[in-house]
């Protein structure tokens, strides 16, 4: 039988995310190392007979330790760095859900984790994480910081694109990103059995408790369950602020375990609250209509209404919906025009703060459209804007900007609430736009079809949402010699270059639902629009693609052409981070001022002329 590993040391605790010097962890102190024996592993020496000798020895072992840790570090920093060498002689990989794959010495970490010695020995050389913990994700920063513990024995602050949120105004110490790393680290260290490390960052999340967004803290809450004994502490602190907060039994039911629930609702009748809508589950006919919006069922909620029992806007249906269920549910919903999309809940949340918390961009646009008030504030005085962007990591909202790559879904709802917050949301632009293609029924259309088009084909993320909410199923493939069966509306092919054209009712709505996408792009994403008009107003379009019969001389034309369109959407992307500064600037110093004025979270009357303004 092997030896059992030594007892892991003892690290240094840092402070939440305060700064620590690079040379101290557990290993970089001797005086620490001496009055902390009981957790250090000392191998015997030859000369034990004489205390004093022992003692005297012990900084000279503390020293040698230090060395060991900065060697072991280094092998895992030049990884990290992109060092070739880590990965030459690793032995094993560790995979995660995002694909990429972190190289690692299998005698290491089997020295250091009993967990990963279990796994090791059954003759695993590749360990994918989403099966290692697979009740809650760990992310790559999240490992990157458990695994540079396992080599050095080192506890550092997190990086900085691990805990940023986008809106500048927040220290980052209890956003979501800082949040959710803390969390995952958490998890990962229970589930690689490293109890130091699980009772560290217990401590840290216990620092910051506080300081957290009530939802954030019901995720905590969640992984601290998980977790089990090893985080009885947290769960119970967790369980106080929650049973003091006014998060309904509904946010409860869906985000807590039931044993978790009836504890916080036990606590709450203890101490007598007994607040509306917060303390009670909801009735028999308000659970018939959650339970049809489950189901997907909108036939049936309307069945429901008319029984009389009750309304959604006392159901809270249309929070619900937006929390919950799926993008076209709620889009069904808003289309019954019998629900208030500015109704609070009784926490306080309009429909549209409930959408920012959800980060789905279809949803929050159509809220938009159908009224939705985006300068609407929570009670402790957040708007919908401030909640999207303190979920948002900056590192993810910057990186499609930079690389142009696709815009990822938490970007998109923070750049649709900006627009909905400015006073000129270009609400015109598009009736301006459909005049370029002349007042012939069918050059509009053709025109509506290649714009509608080229958006897909250059913005796929941002056309899907305008396209969902319009209701356009698909576009035709650009043209590029002739225009053929354009419009396509459930399966039946519509020759726009028949002659004469007869304009058809399909053609009519087919145009209006083409026109509401070119408007919602012009409004919503003026960044993409901005591209769009530079490159369809030029008439030239052929460079979208090569025909097989196109000379030399039309190819390097294309060519050029298409690295003309390649720098203007390089030059809109970056107008459009300075006008997001810009905004972040004036969004803050705005959001303070009323905070002041509206305590209550009333809304005003410049702030129903604003939103007419929008």
């Amino acid at each position: 039988m092997p030896s059992p590993p030594p007892p892991p040391l003892a690290p240094l605790r840092p402070r939440a995310f305060a700064p620590m010097d690079a040379g101290r962890s557990a290993l970089s102190d001797s005086n620490e190392i001496i009055s902390n024996s009981s957790s250090i592993y000392c191998a015997p020496t030859a000369n034990t007979s004489s205390l004093s000798s022992s003692r005297a020895a012990a900084p000279a072992d503390g020293a040698s330790l230090v060395r060991l840790s900065d060697h072991l570090e280094s092998i895992f920093a030049a990884e990290h760095g992109g060092g070739g060498d880590f990965d030459f002689f690793a032995d094993a990989k560790i995979a995660l859900a995002d694909g990429r794959q972190v190289p690692v010495h299998r005698c290491i970490l089997s020295g250091r984790s009993g967990f990963f010695r279990g796994a090791f020995t059954r003759g695993a050389t590749k360990l994918e994480v989403k099966e290692l913990g697979k009740d809650f994700e760990i992310g790559h920063d999240a490992l990157m910081a458990v695994l540079g513990y396992l080599y050095s024995g080192k506890v550092k602050p997190p990086p900085p694109a691990a805990r940023e949120c986008v809106d500048e105004e927040c220290p980052h110490a209890a956003c979501r990103p800082a949040v959710d790393f803390l969390i995952q680290v958490l998890y990962a260290a229970f589930t690689f059995q490293i109890s130091e490390l699980v009772g560290l960052y217990q401590m840290d999340l216990l620092d910051i408790l506080d300081k957290v967004a009530i939802d954030d803290l019901l995720v905590v809450l969640s992984v601290a369950n998980m977790c089990s004994n090893a985080c009885e502490g947290l769960s119970a602190r967790c369980i106080e602020i929650v049973v003091k907060s006014n998060v309904d039994v509904v946010t409860l039911d869906r985000a807590l375990p039931h044993f978790i629930v009836k504890q916080i609702v036990d606590a709450r009748m203890e101490l007598g609250l007994n607040r509306p809508g917060c303390d009670s589950f909801p009735d028999k006919h308000v659970k018939r209509i959650h339970r049809a919006l489950d189901s997907d069922d909108v036939e049936l909620v309307r069945m429901l209404l008319r029984e009389a029992h009750t309304t959604l806007d006392h159901a809270c249906a249309l929070h619900y919906a937006v929390a919950y269920c799926d993008a076209k549910t709620t889009t069904e919903l808003l289309d019954l025009g019998i629900a208030d999309v500015n109704e609070r809940n009784p926490r306080g949340y309009t429909v549209l703060h409930v959408a920012a918390l959800r980060k789905e961009p279809k949803i929050i646009v159509s809220l938009l459209v159908k009224g939705a008030r985006a300068s609407d504030l929570t009670l402790d005085g957040r708007k919908a804007l401030q909640i999207s962007k303190r979920l948002t990591r900056a590192v993810d909202y910057y990186k499609s900007t930079e690389e142009g790559k696709a815009t990822s879904e938490e970007r998109l709802c923070v750049e649709i609430l900006e627009q909905a917050e400015r006073r000129d949301p270009l609400l015109g632009e598009a009736a301006l736009s459909l005049a370029i293609a002349g007042d012939d029924l069918r050059k509009k259309l053709l025109y509506l079809e290649n714009r509608v088009a080229l958006a897909k084909l250059l913005f796929p993320i941002e056309a899907k949402v305008a396209m969902d909410i319009a209701q356009v199923d698909e576009t035709s493939e650009y043209p590029l010699v002739s225009i053929q069966n354009l419009a396509r509306k459930q399966g039946a092919n519509v020759d726009l270059n028949e002659a004469p054209f007869k304009i058809q009712e399909e053609h009519l709505n087919r145009m209006r639902a083409l026109s509401k996408t070119v408007e919602l792009g012009k409004r919503f994403f003026p960044r993409c629009s901005s591209v769009i008009n530079k490159i369809i107003d030029t008439g030239d379009l052929s460079w979208l693609g090569t025909v097989g019969d196109d000379t030399p001389e039309e190819q390097l034309r294309k060519k050029q052409r298409h690295m003309e369109v390649e720098e203007q959407m390089t030059e809109a992307y970056t107008q459009d981070k300075e006008e997001t500064d810009k905004s972040s600037i004036l969004s803050s110093s705005s959001s303070t001022s009323m905070s002041f004025l509206k305590p209550n979270g009333k809304l005003t009357t410049s702030d129903q002329q604003r939103h007419c303004e929008i």
